[in-house]
Parts: structure tokens; C-alpha cells; sequence
């Protein structure tokens, strides 16, 4: 039995499984104001086959943890369902959610006893106002309403993902920061990638990872955090107080743009219509629906992976350049489709 490798040497271990493409906000950065053609439930991979396909990563390929995404994620009434069959079978696997947080505080009993570990919750403002104008969603109340409840139910570390934008929330990075430490929240800055609905991303309009780091500097002392990043998507930083030295936390930014880290790469991902994607930014996927439903055995399903995975490419984009540069072409699946 061989796990996921790729011919560049690399070994997948975290899966990444999109649930559902729908959300019920709509941020600029992710989709158009109007939504977007929602895949049909039949397309869709029902309950029992999620189930079967993190049962086959786990027991076949050596996926040592499950991160579920969407679109959004708690808009599927099965959710509980499908953690609670794939943690019976694997308990020890970790199992992580994204969420925009909207129905956490609802659900969060539920998700906990069905055997969610950890949760990233997407919040790129703590400013109601501004909070309205990225999501065009008055919701910023509920949100934190899913994070503290989060935090109540014993969920550890509890992480922010915030993407900051050019003109409307680029100035807030260091009130972002200050809220997450004060609350006890892990904040993971994300560099805005070109998997936008609208194809409004342009690489010059983006913030950058340094001028996050510099607009903190501000206010706060920044050093490499002392532990080796791995795979981990984001590079930590120690958050120290400058006037008294003390060590207030960390902050994560995660600059696939600008600072990639593709030689690291440990994930794998399928979508809610069962595609693999061996990268986020790929142009090329492998079906696996037809195998799944026409009986095909669990190791016909893991070898078709296994072959996916093994023609991952080096590097994302398709130039040498990088993301945005020219001969990149944005791939056509937005990052509600694919699944972060």
C-alpha cells in the first residue's frame, strides 16, 4: 500500500473535502453579489460517500487529518452525520472545519459530539460596517456569537482566517490582530489569491504579505516564531508587546502570492462533486463519481487518486513568474467550487 506521493517527492497527508458549494454570504473576493449556478443535489456527493472517500484516504492512501470546506460548509444537513460516521470508524484522525461561523453557535454541541476537533473561522473585520460592505451581509453579530460559543464548547486553537482588502479593510490588520489576541483567537492573515467569481483580482491591487507585516510592525514587535513550519500553510509570528517585552501570541500570514511554499505542500483535495485536485490553482481534475457509484472497489477509488496526485505539479500557476504574472491563466472553478 502506498500513500499519495507525487513524482517531485512529496507525501499528501491533510485532505481537504469541499461539502458544499453553496454559502450564505457573499464576499466580494469569493463570488458575485447575485451567487452563482449551484450544483445540483444529485451531483453532489451524498452523505455515505463522503464517509467512503475519507475512509478510503485514511485506510488506504495515509490521510492523517480532514479539513471540510465549501462554499459553506454548515449549510449541509448532514454535516453532523458525516462527521459522526468517518469519526466512528477513525477517531484518531483529526477532523477540522472552515465556516463563516453564521450557524456555529446552533450546531456546535452537535459538530463537538460528532467528533470535531478544530475549527478556522473566515472573518476579515470586527467593524460591523465593514463587515456588511465584504460579505454584503448584515451577519457580523452572529459570527462572533459561533466564536464564542466555539471557544465555550472547548474547541482549541479556535483560528481566524482574514483576507484583507485593497480600499475597504487593508487599514485594519492591526485592530484585527489586538481583537483575536484579547479573545484568545489564533488570526491567520491570507494573501488574496485569483479564484474570484468576477476575475477582479489583479496582483497589484493585492496586499501583500509585507505590508501586512509592516502595518503590525506599527504597533506591535514581530519575530519568527521559534517552532519549524513543516507544511503548514502559514509562517508564524511571536506578537510581543515592545514597551514591556511581554509575548502576547502569534499571528500567521499565509502568502501564496507572493511568498509560495509549494515545496512543502502536504494536501490533497476534492471537491463537492468529487473531483481531485492535486493544487488549488489546477487546470486538470480526476472524476471520481462514476467510480463511486458504479461499484468500483475501494482500491480501484484509491489507485485513480494515487494516479491524480502523482502528476501534481511543481509549482501553482502555470509560469515561472508566479500568480498573476504573465501566462498565468485563472483556473475556471472559483474557490467556493474548489473547496479552500
Amino acid at each position: 500500500m502506498s500513500g499519495l506521493i507525487d513524482q517531485f517527492g512529496r507525501t499528501a497527508t491533510d485532505l481537504r473535502m469541499s461539502l458544499i458549494d453553496k454559502c450564505n454570504l457573499r464576499c466580494r473576493y469569493c463570488m458575485p453579489a447575485e451567487g452563482l449556478d449551484w450544483l445540483k443535489k444529485d451531483d453532489m456527493l451524498a452523505g455515505h460517500e463522503i464517509v467512503r472517500l475519507a475512509d478510503i484516504a485514511i485506510s488506504h492512501l495515509g490521510i492523517e487529518e480532514i479539513r471540510f470546506t465549501g462554499g459553506e460548509p454548515l449549510v449541509r444537513a448532514d454535516l453532523v452525520d458525516i462527521l459522526d460516521g468517518i469519526h466512528t470508524r477513525h477517531p484518531q484522525v483529526d477532523l477540522s472545519m472552515t465556516t463563516n461561523g453564521i450557524n456555529l453557535e446552533r450546531k456546535i454541541d452537535d459538530l463537538v459530539s460528532a467528533g470535531l476537533s478544530r475549527i478556522n473561522v473566515s472573518l476579515d473585520t470586527v467593524c460591523p460596517e465593514t463587515f456588511a460592505k465584504i460579505t454584503r451581509r448584515d451577519r457580523l453579530t452572529k459570527v462572533l456569537s459561533g466564536l464564542h460559543s466555539a471557544k465555550a464548547a472547548g474547541l482549541s486553537p479556535i483560528k481566524i482566517n482574514a483576507v484583507l482588502l485593497r480600499g475597504i479593510n487593508d487599514h485594519e490588520a492591526t485592530e484585527l490582530l489586538t481583537w483575536t489576541l484579547e479573545h484568545g483567537y489564533k488570526l491567520r492573515f491570507i494573501e488574496q489569491m485569483p479564484l474570484d467569481a468576477d476575475h477582479n483580482w489583479t496582483r497589484a491591487n493585492m496586499v501583500t504579505a509585507q505590508e501586512i507585516r509592516d502595518q503590525i510592525s506599527q504597533r506591535y514587535t514581530l519575530t519568527p516564531h521559534e517552532e519549524p513550519r513543516g507544511s503548514a500553510p502559514a509562517e508564524l509570528f511571536n506578537v510581543t508587546e515592545p514597551s514591556s517585552g511581554r509575548l502576547l501570541g502569534t499571528v500567521g500570514i499565509i502568502a501564496s502570492v507572493t511568498e509560495p511554499f509549494c515545496s512543502e505542500c502536504s494536501r490533497t483535495r476534492i471537491t463537492a462533486d468529487a473531483k481531485i485536485r492535486s493544487c488549488l490553482f489546477s487546470h486538470t481534475e480526476t472524476d471520481l463519481m462514476d467510480l463511486l457509484r458504479d461499484g468500483s472497489s475501494d482500491e480501484a477509488i484509491a489507485d485513480a487518486w494515487r494516479q491524480a496526485m502523482w502528476h501534481k505539479p511543481k509549482a501553482h500557476g502555470q509560469t515561472k513568474t508566479g500568480l498573476g504574472m504573465p501566462g498565468f491563466v485563472q483556473p475556471e472553478r472559483t474557490m467556493s467550487a474548489i473547496g479552500g
